[in-house]
């Protein structure tokens, strides 16, 4: 393993560009490549802990990666509020030249957003619930436990 041990010596940078000309000179090798580099945890950004690779390792990636697209959504959401109601470069889709049909996409759009904006509510109202339910149980303990007890230690 010359080469890598060579590219490695040279950094980053020399991975990156021997991706790029792969993926030029025929696209499977540069994604083989591509997938090396990255499995390999060559990509330090991506290495935790000196390189470890366990369970915790990838569960840590996944939830920022979760945590990631749950930011993007919010930020999708707000700019779609911040774009409603006007008309203009982003707030209709083109005209496809077929009437019937961008009246027909129209439709299902508006149809589809009413019903995110439903399954938001929908979930809004199971955690107000949960949240409820949850502090109602707290009340209820505190209403039955005997005056002369203290505050109970948490497990």
């Amino acid at each position: 393993m010359a080469i890598v041990e060579k590219l490695d010596e040279l950094g980053k940078p020399a991975w990156i560009g021997l991706i790029i000309l792969s993926f030029f000179a025929w696209w499977p090798l540069g994604l083989v490549i591509l997938l090396f580099f990255l499995g390999s945890g060559r990509m330090s950004c991506w290495r935790y802990g000196g390189g470890h690779h366990g369970r915790g390792h990838w569960e840590h990636h996944v939830n920022r990666w979760h945590a990631k697209m749950e930011r993007m959504q919010e930020k999708m959401d707000h700019m779609r509020s911040k774009m409603e109601g006007r008309a203009g470069w982003w707030g209709t889709p083109p005209s496809s030249g077929n009437r019937a049909f961008d009246e027909y996409r129209a439709d299902t759009l508006r149809r589809l957003e009413e019903e995110q904006r439903e399954f938001k509510e929908f979930l809004q109202r199971l955690r107000f619930a949960k949240d409820r339910a949850e502090f109602d149980q707290f009340m209820a303990e505190r209403r039955n436990r005997p005056p002369d007890e203290g505050p109970q230690p948490q497990a």
